[in-house]
């Protein structure tokens, strides 16, 4: 079901610190900074060859990476989000395996513009998964 690893999040407390690294340190092409409000982050992503990387800080107080930061305050790997072929057929078949689905099941638009589901951590070996329409 599963196809390319789309991108590596990383949760950061400062986005532009993080961009300088990424960018200045290790010669990297990094876009620019961009709101997500629906999903509660400001993000940037460093491009690679065969992958990118998702630096996130929270947009507000309401963000839900707030309590990660809070147990992990100079950031680290948040998720890893895989491409699917098709969301809705994913979306279906892991509800009928029991895995939950963060958010009520219902895909929302992620900050590519495509339909994404997040997956419960506690049903892929403690690690949040996303899945974004191919």
């Amino acid at each position: 079901m599963i196809g390319n690893l789309n991108h590596v999040a990383i949760a950061v407390p400062d986005l532009g610190a993080a961009t300088a690294k990424y960018r200045d340190l290790l010669g990297a092409k990094v876009s620019e900074p961009k709101d997500e409000p629906d999903h509660g982050v400001r993000v940037v992503f460093v491009e690679l060859p065969n992958t990118k990387i998702e630096l996130l800080e929270p947009l507000d107080e309401n963000s839900p990476i707030n309590g990660f930061l809070a147990k992990n305050p100079d950031g680290g790997i948040h998720h890893l989000c895989f491409e699917v072929d098709d969301i809705t057929a994913a979306s279906k078949k892991l509800s009928a395996e029991s895995v939950r689905i963060l958010g009520g099941g219902e895909p929302k638009i992620g900050a590519h513009g495509k339909p994404v589901l997040f997956l419960h951590p506690k049903d892929f070996c403690a690690t949040l998964i996303e899945l974004e329409q191919a």
